[in-house]
This record gives structure tokens, sequence and C-alpha cells, in this order.
């Protein structure tokens, strides 16, 4: 299996970005790499971060952004919200739901880490997640092998 990697950018450097993966290329300054997941895990974190900010049944299903490229998915603005409203929201006075997140999501089927490891990636994602700003035409985007 390979890998999944998810960075925020325009959508021109995105493609860009997508064919220099499909050629090979190393991990992106800023992009978190991931491997042994596909586009399937990260739409369930997607879900399990919804359901976390009471935010559940929104659309968390990526897409695909261009045809020049069938292996770059664009994370839609209901994920990017719930994935950076991980580093803050709390539940009832109790700690930042991040870890309870990064726990259910390593105790998927299949998963190929832990939650120690799990949330290391979702604090990477959600911090991604922030990065994004609509003013600049940013979006958070998923290259998967």
């Amino acid at each position: 299996m390979g890998f999944t990697e998810v960075f925020v950018s325009t959508h021109a450097e995105a493609l860009k970005r997508a064919a220099a993966l499909d050629g090979g290329a190393a991990a992106a300054p800023g992009a978190v790499r991931i491997a042994d997941i596909t586009d399937f895990e990260v739409e369930r974190l997607g879900d399990l971060a919804g359901t976390a900010v009471h935010a559940s049944g929104a659309d968390y299903e990526l897409a695909m952004v261009d045809v020049a490229s069938d292996s770059l998915l664009g994370v839609p603005p209901a994920m990017v919200r719930a994935l950076a409203e991980l580093l803050t929201y709390e539940t009832e006075g109790e700690e930042v739901v991040l870890d309870d997140v990064a726990e259910s999501w390593a105790a998927e089927e299949d998963m190929p880490f832990g939650a120690e490891q799990a949330a290391r990636y979702v604090r990477q994602l959600a911090e991604l997640a922030t990065a994004v700003d609509p003013a600049s035409k940013t979006g958070l985007y998923v290259w998967t092998s």
C-alpha cells in the first residue's frame, strides 16, 4: 500500500503538487504524509470529527477536483471546519475532543497506527485545516497513491 498526503494549496498549485506526487516526489514542507491509508480513512476521520463537534450529517465525502488528476481530492468545507474545530472544541467543560477523535480513528478497522500516532496526525491535519483561507482561494487537498 502507498500513502496519502494532505496539504493546503490553491487549486492550480494542488494540480502541480499532484503531478509531482504522481511522479514520486518527496513530502512537501507543511504537508502531512500518512503511510498505508487511503482517502477512505480520511473521510472516516471527517465523520468522526463532525460527530465530535456536533456537526454530524454534513458532507464529509472527498471529491475529485479536476479531471487532470484522479488521485487528487478536495476536502469539503464542512470537513475543513470540523477538523479545525478539533483544536478548541470542548464538551461541557471537559478536555478538547481531539484525543477522543484520534482514539476512535486509530480503532477503525485496518488502521496502521495506534492512538498516540493518530493523535499526532489528527493535530497536524487540524492545524492544516486552520490554515485554509477562502479569501486567498486555498483549500485542503488529499492526494492518495
